[in-house]
């Protein structure tokens, strides 16, 4: 059952999340309150992860859920329910499109979906926001504007702005040696 489960919640997830992998964080940011396979911060560390290595982030994602939930055959399992639904219109799409590219609606209808898209991406930057800079809980329980702020993260990220900005040579920089240097600030500096 728990197979079918992770399925069909991935199906859903590949099926409106429209505008890549980021588009699929606030869905999975819904299926940790309502199935309990992972908690907000667990998704903090996969987007983190998902984000630095190769493949797509969603895939990535949907992949280590599944695993950690049911195993090998679920990682395979949930990867597949999220993929499919992008094969199944895509093959549809390829058949069709010769035909009705030119069509106002088709058109339109693809128009549309720029600003489904966009919002999605920003309700994902959104969240990642959040959980990356701001400490409800801590907040919540003491009500000092002060514990709002994962003060450390901050500086970190007000670092990497500026280098990437501001400092000619550092710009040409492959971003893996940003990655890299931020994994290395967040182990000695236990984020």
């Amino acid at each position: 059952m728990i197979y079918l489960r992770l399925f069909f919640e991935f199906f859903k997830t590949g099926l409106f999340a429209v505008g890549g992998g980021l588009a699929t964080v606030p869905f999975l940011y819904d299926m940790a309150d309502k199935t309990g396979w992972f908690t907000h911060g667990a998704l903090a560390d996969m987007i983190a992860v998902s984000e630095s290595t190769p493949g797509a982030m969603g895939v990535n994602m949907a992949t280590y859920v599944g695993f950690t939930t049911a195993g090998i055959p679920g990682g395979i399992i949930a990867t597949l329910g999220l993929i499919m639904p992008s094969l199944i219109i895509i093959m549809i799409i390829a058949k069709v499109l010769q035909k009705f590219r030119q069509n106002k609606y088709v058109d339109a209808g693809f128009y549309g979906l720029r600003p489904c898209s966009l919002g999605l991406i920003a309700a994902a930057g959104y969240l990642i926001f959040r959980l990356a800079l701001l400490d409800l809980d801590a907040y919540s329980a003491s009500g000092s504007l002060g514990d709002l702020f994962r003060w450390k993260a901050w500086v970190l990220a007000a670092v990497l702005l500026i280098l990437t900005n501001l400092v000619p040579k550092i710009k040409k920089i492959h971003p893996i040696f940003f990655i890299l240097a931020s994994a290395l600030v967040g182990i000695v500096f236990a984020f």
